[in-house]
C-alpha cells in the first residue's frame, strides 16, 4: 500500500490595498469610490460628507476631488492648525508618527489646548 502524501500548508496571500483612482494627469480622484476609499470610507459616507462641505467638483453626472483638499478639508473639520495627513501607497509613516507623539507631548506639558 502507497504512502499517503504529506500535505504543504499554503501560505494566505498577502491583502494588497487598492489604490485611489487617479484621473490620468490631473491628481484627481474621480468617481465616489474611489474618494471614499481614499478617505477609508464608504461612498455613502463620502456623499453625506459632500452635502456638509466637502470640497468635490462635479462634471456631469462625474463627481471629481483633489487630494490635497481632501486633506486639508479633513484637518479643519477636526478642528486642527495644522491638516491631517492622509497616507497613500508605501509611504513610510514613521516620521509622520514621530511629528504626531512630538506634537502631543507639547501640548501636554502647557496643560489643555
Amino acid at each position: 500500500m502507497p504512502k499517503p502524501k504529506a500535505r504543504t500548508k499554503l501560505k494566505p496571500r498577502p491583502k494588497l490595498k487598492p489604490q485611489a483612482n487617479l484621473t490620468p494627469n490631473s491628481g484627481r480622484l474621480q468617481g465616489w469610490n474611489a474618494i471614499a476609499k481614499f478617505l477609508g470610507q464608504t461612498p455613502a459616507v463620502a456623499q453625506r460628507w459632500q452635502e456638509s462641505g466637502m470640497p468635490v467638483e462635479r462634471s456631469g453626472r462625474h463627481v471629481y476631488a483633489s487630494p490635497e483638499q481632501l486633506t486639508q478639508w479633513v484637518g479643519t473639520e477636526a478642528g486642527k492648525s495644522k491638516p491631517v495627513h492622509i497616507a497613500m501607497g508605501q509611504e513610510n509613516l514613521l516620521a509622520d508618527l514621530k511629528e504626531g507623539l512630538a506634537y502631543v507631548r507639547r501640548r501636554g506639558k502647557g496643560g489643555k489646548n
